[in-house]
């Protein structure tokens, strides 16, 4: 949903001054938009070099659940954010006003406004589109509440942490936090593959003139409700997640947000930006059939759908960043949907939740970060805890080590309860582009 721009308590707004660069006339037709900024904050490492290297290592971020009591469950491992603290990062926000999940996406954002070598006097004086996915908005905070009042009835609630409640705080906390006002701000709750929906908002906002600069991405807190629900389904791994292996057990939750800025390429090549990658296409399709199971099919489509609006052939895809959750039903349906598309022998095909845990909202997020860097360094990164690849699965999954690689295009992957299936198609920008060839 779309959400008005309330007065700032926080702080006022910045004077607005001519942006370095920006360039806010349409070109004729479409205009190529680009990824100058990278937000990541995760389990693995929070800022590009440490995502970055976190990648490149293979790195785990599985630790025991300390956000709650896990007393009855046989076995509690998630992909927490370790000491998170939000002060240095935040320059506006009074973090107690928000919830967990909405001091991650102003984090993230806040990073990714900085990687672009951005100010937000830059961001003042153009048009800028704030969209973040989310499946859980601020169910940590939720929790909270329901255990206060279970403990010590209504008065144990404070106005402040209902306050703190609402989803849309999410995308408000990065406008409040970068000082913009009278800004088009969506939050957007397809649940895992929110963030790909986001980045597509972006590049449709951006491409067709509607913004100039966009922040796209998702965010979710680790919370017991997802947990919990998660772990009644039996889809908890006992000790890891396995994406693709013959003896895979399921997920593991976790948290973090991920947040891009996109840019036209006309105004970054204007301002001198470094690109990580330029945003080709994307497709969503949303099927409604089943709660929670994938339908290989309509998985299928979505691929395809992407490939066309890139106007991109499969053979041109060198890496897809799967979905892959780790559980029975989605590694097999995906990788059924993957070869429909491109054949027998696929593009080697990862799964970030092997290091990350499901970060829900912002898994799509991160992975379209970890693309974005993976293209930039040449390199792919593992799937770790493999041991041996399901026959059904038929991937080339990048089993446990780095690997470098000269990568030209690599499509992001994002599925969602209900069959909200998004995928987005990134490429690393070679100047002109004709005819679907970089």
């Amino acid at each position: 949903m779309t959400t008005p721009m309330p007065p700032n308590p926080e702080a006022p707004r910045p004077t607005p001054v001519p942006a370095r660069g920006f360039r806010s006339a349409p070109a004729q037709g479409p205009r190529r938009v680009v990824i100058t900024g990278l937000g990541p904050l995760s389990s693995i490492g929070t800022g590009t070099d440490a995502f970055t290297t976190g990648l490149r290592q293979g790195r785990s971020g599985v630790t025991p659940i300390t956000a709650f009591d896990t007393t009855g469950f046989a076995h509690a491992n998630a992909c927490q954010v370790q000491d998170f603290d939000p002060a240095p990062l935040l320059h506006r926000l009074t973090p107690a006003h928000y919830g967990r999940a909405a001091q991650f996406s102003a984090a993230a954002a806040r990073m990714a406004v900085a990687d672009a070598g951005l100010t937000d006097a830059d961001l003042a004086s153009v048009r800028v589109q704030i969209s973040v996915g989310t499946t859980d908005g601020e169910s940590y905070d939720l929790d909270l509440i329901t255990e206060a009042h279970l403990h010590g009835g209504l008065p144990a609630v404070t106005p402040q942490a209902a306050r703190r409640v609402p989803a849309p705080l999410l995308g408000l906390a990065v406008a409040r936090e970068l000082g913009l006002a009278d800004t088009e701000i969506l939050t957007i709750g397809t649940a895992c593959s929110a963030g790909n929906y986001s980045l597509g908002n972006g590049l449709d906002a951006i491409r067709h003139g509607d913004a100039e600069i966009a922040l796209c991405g998702g965010a979710d807190a680790f919370c017991r409700k997802t947990f919990a629900a998660f772990y009644r389904l039996g889809t908890i791994a006992p000790d890891c997640c396995r994406p693709f292996d013959t003896d895979r057990q399921g997920i593991l939750t976790g948290e973090g947000a991920g947040m891009l800025l996109l840019e036209s390429l006309d105004s970054a090549l204007a301002r001198g930006a470094r690109i990580y990658a330029e945003i080709l296409g994307y497709g969503l399709n949303c099927d409604a059939y089943h709660p929670v199971a994938p339908q290989e099919d309509s998985v299928a489509r979505c691929l395809q759908l992407a490939l066309d609006d890139a106007g991109l052939k499969p053979a041109e895809v060198d890496l897809i960043s799967a979905h892959g959750t780790g559980t029975k039903a989605n590694d097999v349906t995906e990788s059924r949907a993957i070869r429909q598309v491109y054949g027998a022998a696929p593009p080697r095909t990862i799964s970030l939740k092997s290091m990350l845990g499901h970060t829900m909202g912002a898994a799509s997020a991160l992975g379209a970060i970890a693309c974005s860097l993976a293209i930039t360094h040449g390199f792919i990164p593992p799937t770790i805890n493999h041991r041996t690849t399901d026959p059904e699965c038929a991937v080339d999954c990048v089993p446990n080590h780095a690997v470098p690689a000269d990568l030209r295009i690599v499509q992001n992957n994002g599925l969602a309860f209900g069959g909200n299936n998004a995928a987005v198609v990134l490429g690393r920008y070679e100047g002109r582009r004709e005819g679907g060839v970089l």
